[in-house]
């Protein structure tokens, strides 16, 4: 007789943010075929109602611990931390698309469902204690917002970033994958904590370190550090400017998420390799997405370098290591996700002769015409320069410390170096809203109840992770401080 059949036990706990987040995906799939099909309206309040749902599960699970698959999904304060930074991009992007799909003709069921997909993929990526789960989550964010990106199918721009987003993600996503059969090879596991166990043994293993340095280029490419940034600006030009706003917040906490844990938890070991590799990476990251974006006249463009830069400081925190430097690019991801939430929601907003509103030039006047939005976007724009008593102040002020207190004093003066040179394009848009006057037709604001509110929350976001920034700050480092035990 054969034995009876065990099934294995699974701990459905750990994953129910990202279950919640899947039930909302499936359900939005089911009410896309059924009645009312002239309008998809009730489909973005079925996904947020979902996201929401997953933020307060999230929220309400805070302080417990669990594993499952055999210990390759993780439930940690540091996974349920990113889960609510994706899940406020996710939801504030959601609430940013209600107006804005049906006013740009790119309204349909499957927007709302690919945009559920990708933030469970996001979550789950933050979950991972595996390098498999790691490649799969990737994959699941990944082909989702390769999706998204070309959803104006009428719009060559469109198509040309979603194209360009695929082809180079799949090019990095095959490095990312040899990476982990390297480390695979030499350590006999893609476990997180047996990697970790094994490459302390084996010391200085070379095809640890040729794995290492493959993942590495896997990682570049969706955080878009240098030299792997050729298609963010293309991309966050060319895709649905809520579909941007996902991409440069939730798609880039998710990866963070998946790079820390992979380099602080498994090659610890080999940290003083990869901390002195990206030593190299901040400091050219930065550099170049400033200098770059000085040259910018498209307000898409000129942020997508800017993202590129803030990518940079963030890596600062990485290489300063220790639950500090850690800690201070959790808090810095959060602040960073509601100012670009912002900044990106008001260009959604405004139009010009019946097409979006993305050169510089266009804004001029803006404080005349409507004085509260010129208004909000220039708050936004100060938190990225790191104005007090802003968000942006705040989070690089524990960034830039953390990077003094572990002795990295040169990279810190090209950090701040740097933020002073980005001064000069954000204000650049400033001076164009509240000094200059337009040429020909202004700019018109398209009404958006749902937008608005976004917009209202993310500048409480900013303010308030300003002005009470400890409470915030020592969240993040309890988070990641079980991982440096």
């Amino acid at each position: 007789m054969s034995p009876d059949f065990l099934a294995p036990h699974v701990n459905v706990s750990v994953l129910l943010p990202v279950l919640v987040v899947l039930v909302a995906a499936a359900a939005v799939l089911v009410l896309d075929v059924l009645p009312p099909r002239d309008s998809k309206s009730h489909l973005g309040g079925v996904a947020l109602a979902g996201v929401l749902v997953a933020l307060l599960v999230t929220v309400g699970r805070w302080g417990s611990e669990g594993r499952a698959f055999r210990d390759m999904v993780l439930l940690d304060n540091y996974a349920l931390f990113f889960d609510v930074v994706i899940c406020y991009a996710a939801a504030l992007v959601l609430m940013l698309s209600m107006d804005y799909l049906p006013r740009t003709g790119g309204e349909s069921g499957e927007y709302y469902a690919l945009v559920l997909f990708a933030t469970a993929g996001m979550m789950l990526l933050a979950s991972a204690g595996d390098l498999i789960v790691v490649f799969l989550s990737l994959e699941l964010m990944s082909l989702s917002l390769y999706v998204l990106a070309g959803l104006f199918k009428t719009r060559l721009t469109s198509g040309e970033a979603s194209m360009k987003y695929f082809l180079l993600g799949a090019f990095a996503t095959s490095f990312l994958l040899y990476g982990i059969a390297l480390i695979y090879g030499a350590t006999g596991s893609t476990n997180l904590d047996r990697i970790a166990v094994a490459a302390t043994a084996k010391g200085t293993d070379p095809l640890i370190l040729v794995g290492l340095g493959l993942m590495l280029v896997g990682f570049g490419f969706k955080i878009s550090s240098v030299p792997f940034h050729m298609w963010a600006p293309d991309v966050y030009e060319g895709a649905p400017t809520t579909i941007t706003v996902l991409i440069a917040t939730g798609s880039k906490a998710a990866a963070f998420a998946a790079l820390i844990r992979v380099l602080v938890v498994a090659l610890r070991s080999a940290q003083a390799d990869w901390s002195a590799l990206l030593w190299g990476v901040a400091a050219l990251t930065m550099t170049l997405g400033n200098v770059v974006a000085l040259a910018q006249s498209n307000l898409k463009r000129m942020l997508a370098y800017s993202s590129i830069a803030h990518v940079g400081y963030m890596l600062m925190g990485l290489v300063a290591g220790g639950p500090q430097g850690a800690g201070a690019v959790l808090f810095y991801l959060l602040a960073y996700t509601f100012t670009t939430v912002g900044a990106f929601g008001v260009i959604g907003l405004c139009a010009r002769a019946g097409e979006e509103a993305v050169e510089v030039g266009d804004y001029a006047g803006l404080a005349r015409r409507h004085p509260v939005l010129a208004a909000t976007l220039g708050l936004f724009l100060l938190s990225l320069i790191g104005i007090p008593p802003l968000a942006g102040f705040v989070s690089k002020f524990y960034l830039f410390g953390s990077a003094v207190r572990a002795g990295y004093i040169w990279l810190t003066v090209i950090a701040v170096l740097n933020s002073a040179i980005a001064a000069y394009y954000y204000l650049r848009v400033i001076v164009y809203m509240y000094m200059r006057e337009p040429e020909g037709e202004g700019v018109a604001v398209a009404p958006s109840l749902a937008g608005g509110l976004a917009l209202t929350i993310a500048l409480v976001g900013i303010v308030l992770l300003g002005l009470v920034p400890a409470p915030f700050a020592d969240l993040a480092q309890a988070a990641v401080a079980p991982l440096l035990r």
